[in-house]
């Protein structure tokens, strides 16, 4: 379509006069145009970012219409003389929270994919979503290629994205130039930092979990990425910037004989809001002798979330919710949530075993007093 010098909403309705003078005296839009002159049927009105023209009808064709104020000046809906409603809205940076809902899911890895933003393949990985509070996502690019994105962020409260398989090269407001997140490697996206995905690996696999499940992905139209500035200490609503690097990270045991794990760096970058970690089989720990029947649930949590994706090997995940104790085999990409009633542990893991585990807050898990 050719450029337009503007587009208009219309609204018919049987009372011209009555409408106009709600436009302008109640919503503050100043009038443009009036035709014809000696018998109006039209009338343009603008302001507030939009253009209304109000025509004359056999009948009321109302509209709803939604204004985006600072927070301060939310208040009730208007209603027009022909119904036409506009909401308003709230456009502040607040983060709206659902109330927290956990509660166990085990989804495997045979789960199907939907098509999501910008072609790109999404499973979902936490079915109830703890209520609306959290999501997590298997993505996976098939192709491979250029990445058809625009440069974006997300209105947030936490989010991370996780490399499973293959690589994906990104770039990040004041980060410097773009750079190659491969397997095993992971960022951590600050809220409302400006990005873009610009090319991937054939079979591209990431997960990607945020806070809360439904928020706003908002196009940037201005600032163009990189920005030229290096800035890895900024600050975007209280977050640093992370990208975590496999290769460069060193382990520590963690809280199972046999397993230790590597930090993101989340937690510190979050100022305790958030930990990751990628826990492993470690062929340099003793694991524990195989245990006769159900395996101990041994860890437990007080977190508001916690949840584990399998990334690769194999395991026992036994679980005690409280009324029963049974074993499950998982495997990779089999994700897994715990709500804090709940007790499990690990065992009986393959050499080549490899899990993420994402908390909120950090280092909520221990190991229970049974132990």
């Amino acid at each position: 379509m050719e450029s337009a010098s503007r587009i208009e909403v219309v609204v018919a309705c049987t009372d011209l006069s009555a409408m106009v003078e709600w436009f302008t005296a109640t919503v503050g839009l100043r009038i443009e145009s009036v035709s014809p002159a000696d018998d109006p049927a039209t009338c343009v009105l603008s302001g507030s970012g939009i253009t209304v023209r109000v025509a004359r009808s056999d009948s009321d064709t109302p509209i709803a219409l939604v204004a985006r104020v600072p927070e301060p000046m939310a208040r009730p809906s208007l209603i027009a003389p022909n119904g036409t409603t506009i909401q308003f809205v709230a456009d502040g940076h607040t983060v709206e929270l659902p109330d927290n809902d956990p509660a166990f899911s085990l989804v495997r890895s045979s789960d199907g994919f939907g098509i999501g933003r910008a072609g790109m393949q999404y499973r979902d990985l936490l079915p109830g979503r703890a209520g609306g509070r959290f999501i997590a996502s298997h993505i996976r690019i098939p192709g491979g290629g250029d990445v058809t994105d625009s440069v974006h962020f997300h209105r947030i409260r936490f989010q991370m994205i996780f490399c499973a398989r293959g690589w994906v090269d990104l770039v990040y407001e004041d980060q410097g130039e773009p750079f190659r997140l491969e397997a095993g490697d992971c960022v951590l996206q600050p809220p409302e930092i400006r990005h873009r995905v610009l090319r991937a690996s054939e079979g591209l696999e990431v997960i990607e979990i945020g806070c809360p499940a439904e928020h706003d992905t908002f196009i940037e139209h201005d600032i163009d990425l990189p920005t030229g500035v290096v800035d890895p200490a900024r600050r975007f609503d209280g977050q640093r910037f992370v990208r975590h690097v496999a290769s460069e990270t060193s382990r520590a045991p963690w809280l199972i004989d046999g397993l230790s794990a590597r930090d993101t760096g989340i937690a510190a970058a979050t100022d305790g809001l958030a930990a990751a970690v990628v826990v492993s089989a470690d062929p340099t720990r003793a694991r524990p002798s195989p245990a006769a029947g159900v395996p101990r649930a041994e860890l437990q949590h007080d977190a508001e979330f916690l949840f584990d994706v399998v990334l690769g090997g194999e395991a026992d995940l036994s679980l005690d919710d409280g009324s029963r104790r049974w074993v499950e085999r998982v495997g990779a990409r089999d994700a897994i949530a715990y709500p804090p009633d709940m007790t499990w542990g690990w065992s009986a893991w393959t050499d080549d075993f490899e899990l993420l585990e994402v908390s909120l807050p950090p280092a909520a898990v221990s190991a229970s007093a049974e132990r």
